[in-house]
């Protein structure tokens, strides 16, 4: 990721001593949700940044958007509550200055309990926000390896995500001496609105009484068992001989969820638990569920249908389900690969290369999976440049906290079996005394936000 307003469509190689003139720098290469989070924590905290970003002038598999921070996948950044893992570390994020949530509060679209926003919206506040800062320098080429250490102290932040070009992933290979993790990450399709038969789909969310923030298409058994016996004898995007069918498993596509048997999807994204169609009065046999996907409700995510399916397929299978008989579809799902590093292995609590202090990793590519997740890992990269650039030795947060049991997660984890993972109280350490489970998460909320609190004072 380059400065504003540069033009140069070449490739470049950064080397020692590649800093701005008269001043150290922090250098974070690539412009998504991790490394703007990055930039705006060390800019806030008066350090110059440059921040490198490939788009427009190339693009991932999965990338069309010009604008910083886009989001590929689902338009939700999941559940808001603070007493659930994913709503506590948002907050814990909020606290400490996040610009991803400031974006999504101000782009925020229903969703519920969760909190989704308007992906254009949103990406166009982030990138106004980072391009306007007089601390950040974003320069638009294609960064081909990582620099080399540089004399004068700067640091470099590696954020290129989950899908980093194939030369830097090498050069980031060869430094680890490691060759990448891959797994494969499925994307759900979305559908237009006015091409939804809303004579069939009811509008209403889990156990809520009166309107609600999702759409809901019923299935009978009879309907339920045509699904799925179409879904199975679909045709599937075949995978390039050099790769390996390895999902993150709280994304996996649906056709892989029906392998393992023909209710998975009933107790998985299909569930009707806490859903009245109003035609019956009763529970759907299963549900299909949609979510707005844009503040105008003009487009809807298929909720959990992440899907490898060719488009054809995706068109005639998903057609079947009740009231989208007619669907028009403004995308259809796809599967791409994910690459991230063993972290157990080669990062330090505070996600510095251990061959490498100057150098520090985050967003996926260190080794966690969701878009708040990877936003965290910025957001402390950030924090910790700015130390290591002044002279100080950074602090991890307390594992008590989210974003420290993220930290635990990456550092501490068997290295044989590490995988990506979304945060969670599995995560956290025990709280030490029995805790019904419908207040646990209160309690974790408690002493995490008070951690955090004592740790910043710190």
């Amino acid at each position: 990721m380059l400065a504003c307003g540069t033009t140069a469509s070449q490739p470049i190689i950064l080397s020692c001593g590649h800093q701005m003139p008269d001043q150290r720098t922090i250098t974070i290469i690539g412009g998504g949700l991790a490394g703007c989070e990055a930039a705006w924590q060390a800019a806030s905290r008066g350090c110059h940044v440059v921040l490198y970003e490939m788009k427009p002038q190339t693009f991932s598999p999965a990338h069309t958007s010009p604008l910083l921070a886009e989001l590929v996948c689902s338009n939700s950044l999941r559940a808001e509550a603070r007493d659930s893992a994913v709503g506590l570390l948002k907050e814990e994020m909020r606290r400490l200055d996040s610009l991803i949530m400031q974006a999504a509060i101000a782009t925020r679209v229903p969703a519920g309990k969760a909190l989704a926003v308007d992906r254009q919206l949103f990406a166009r506040f982030i990138t106004d926000r980072i391009e306007q800062h007089d601390l950040i320098t974003v320069k638009r080429q294609e960064v081909k390896n990582i620099p080399l250490p540089a004399a004068d102290g700067s640091i470099v932040i590696l954020a290129t995500g989950p899908l980093s070009a194939p030369a830097l992933t090498e050069s980031l290979a060869e430094l680890t001496g490691r060759e990448h993790l891959a797994f494969y990450d499925a994307i759900a399709p979305i559908v237009e609105a006015d091409s939804l038969d809303r004579s069939i789909i009811f509008q209403a969310s889990r156990y809520d009484d009166g309107e609600g923030d999702y759409l809901n298409c019923p299935m009978s058994e009879e309907q339920y068992q045509t699904f799925i016996a179409a879904l199975k004898a679909a045709d599937k995007v075949p995978l390039k001989e050099f790769e390996e069918p390895r999902y993150f498993e709280g994304c996996l596509p649906v056709e892989v969820m029906l392998a393992r048997g023909d209710n998975t999807l009933r107790f998985g994204p299909m569930k009707p638990v806490g859903l009245l169609d109003p035609r019956t009065g009763a529970e759907p046999h299963a549900v299909v569920q949609l979510r707005k996907e844009n503040l105008g409700g003009t487009q809807y995510n298929m909720v959990g249908f992440q899907t490898k399916l060719t488009y054809p397929e995706q068109k005639r299978v998903f057609r079947l389900i009740p009231g989208m008989a007619q669907a028009e579809f403004t995308r259809l799902g796809s599967i791409h690969r994910n690459t991230f590093v063993c972290a157990p292995e080669v990062l330090t609590p505070t996600l510095q290369l251990k061959k490498r202090p100057d150098l520090l990793l985050a967003g996926q590519i260190s080794g966690v999976e969701g878009y708040v997740e990877s936003t965290a890992m910025g957001l402390l990269a950030g924090r910790n440049a700015v130390d290591l650039l002044q002279g100080r030795q950074p602090v991890s947060p307390p594992p008590e906290t989210a974003l420290g049991s993220l930290i635990a997660h990456l550092c501490n984890s068997e290295p044989k079996r590490f995988q990506p993972s979304n945060i969670n109280f599995g995560l956290f350490p025990p709280l030490g005394k029995k805790i019904t489970k419908k207040y646990r998460g209160e309690h974790y909320a408690a002493r995490s936000l008070a951690a955090l609190e004592e740790w910043r004072r710190g």
